[in-house]
């Protein structure tokens, strides 16, 4: 139910990298008319969805990309020159404020600096500002105090986060790492990934992907006394009857609000009390 003091959430995709059947896992957390953009997936059809959920990017000036997977980078070259081009039309006011780790700064200003037009990229360190994070950093996005941490993936650096007054805690698209696990215990809203159903682990072979199953992540929040668990970057051959087949696997293992959205789908993210 919304409330005045809520954020909405919402899943803009749900999927991992190959999903076909549903976009790549981001979102917005929204709060009157400011929007907080969290990665973009893998293509153009980003800017679609936000026009087909009236997001308007004039909407968006904060934006976090998680890390430079294919499926969470590319998709931010399209929002980078859409709002680009809008700014250098008078089509939108103030800046556009890109948080990343360094790393990744260097990455996607040089893929833009290769596939866009000279007159966006000069925006850069301008109206199109970037924010290097670091683990630990707090700012302010729409209005609220956010807290990057470093996931401490063994693949790819890459970052989360955490809303404290909301209790919401973000960590990537990996499982959440044992020395981490304190950030999450009692938490009121954890987005986790969830690559597939348990029974399927064999197909899909999560656990070389750095994954986990549904299951795996139940019994996790379970112990960690999560009040409301979000499922995402999933693989889409059950987008049919995933929502049932998760709830059905993910309710034995854990008590809680089990969510598993698709796409569009939105969350209302209510202030802890």
């Amino acid at each position: 139910m919304k409330e005045s003091n809520a954020l909405k959430l919402t899943m803009l995709g749900t999927g991992n990298a190959l999903t076909t059947r549903c976009y790549n896992t981001c979102f917005t957390l929204s709060h009157g008319k400011k929007t907080f953009l969290v990665d973009a997936g893998g293509g153009n059809e980003i800017i679609r969805i936000l026009q087909e959920e009236e997001i308007s990017l004039v909407e968006i000036h904060d934006f976090f990309i998680t890390h430079a997977h294919s499926d969470h980078i590319l998709g931010a070259v399209w929002v980078i020159r859409v709002i680009g081009q809008m700014i250098n039309k008078n089509q939108y006011e103030g800046e556009l404020r890109i948080y990343a780790h360094g790393q990744l700064i260097k990455d996607l200003q040089m893929i833009c600096g290769v596939v866009l037009m000279k007159k966006v990229t000069d925006l850069f360190g301008g109206r199109i500002s970037f924010i290097e994070i670091a683990d630990g950093m707090e700012c302010t996005v729409i209005d609220e105090e956010i807290q990057f941490f470093n996931i401490q993936s063994t693949k790819l650096l890459q970052y989360g986060f955490e809303l404290k007054k909301y209790g919401l805690v973000f960590c990537g698209d990996e499982p959440l790492k044992e020395t981490l696990q304190s950030k999450a215990e009692h938490a009121k809203y954890l987005l986790h990934e969830a690559f597939c159903l348990y029974e399927e682990r064999e197909k899909f072979k999560p656990y070389e992907k750095h994954h986990s199953t549904v299951k795996d992540v139940c019994i996790l929040a379970e112990s960690l006394n999560v009040e409301n668990l979000i499922l995402m970057h999933t693989e889409d051959s059950h987008i049919e009857n995933r929502k049932a087949l998760y709830l059905k696997e993910g309710s034995k293992e854990y008590h809680g609000n089990l969510m598993i959205p698709d796409d569009r789908e939105k969350i209302w993210i209510v202030n802890v009390k």
